[in-house]
C-alpha cells in the first residue's frame, strides 16, 4: 500500500508545480503611454480612478470584461531605438479603459504609471505582465 500511495504522490505533485509555473508566467506585449487627465474611461466614465491604471487593447479588452482587472507590469525592453528604456521594478495597474484601434500597444498606461517603469522619452516598449 506504501508503494501505490508513493506513486500516486509524485505525479500529483508534479500536475501541482506544472499549474503553478504555468500560471506564474508573464505575457509580453508593448505598451504606450497617454497624458492626463486620467478621468474619461469606458469602464468608468467620469469618475477619477487614480494614477495607476491603464487601458488595453482588444487583445486584453474581453468585451469590457477586462475592467477592474489588476495587473503587475515591468519592462524587458525597448521597442524602438531609444537607448536604455527600462528602469528597475514593476507598477501594478488597474485596467479602466479600452485603448481603440489604431492603438500603438497592447497595453496604454497612464504616464504616471509608465514613467515608473521607462523612460517617457522612449515612448514604447516592450513589458511583461501578470494578472494578479
Amino acid at each position: 500500500m506504501e508503494a501505490t500511495g508513493g506513486k500516486v504522490r509524485v505525479p500529483v505533485i508534479l500536475w501541482m508545480v506544472l499549474c503553478l509555473l504555468a500560471v506564474a508566467q508573464a505575457t509580453e506585449t508593448r505598451a504606450v503611454y497617454y497624458d492626463p487627465p486620467y478621468t474619461r474611461s469606458a469602464c468608468y466614465g467620469n469618475r477619477y480612478t487614480g494614477p495607476w491604471v491603464t487601458g488595453v487593447s482588444a487583445a486584453l479588452w474581453a468585451n469590457k470584461g477586462a475592467c477592474g482587472r489588476r495587473m503587475r507590469v515591468r519592462c524587458v525592453r525597448g521597442a524602438n531605438l531609444a537607448p536604455h528604456p527600462c528602469k528597475e521594478g514593476s507598477v501594478d495597474v488597474t485596467i479602466v479603459d479600452f485603448c481603440r484601434e489604431p492603438c500603438e500597444g497592447t497595453i496604454n498606461l497612464t504616464k504616471d504609471a509608465f514613467s515608473k517603469i521607462a523612460s517617457t522619452d522612449a515612448g514604447k516598449v516592450v513589458v511583461d505582465y501578470t494578472f494578479i
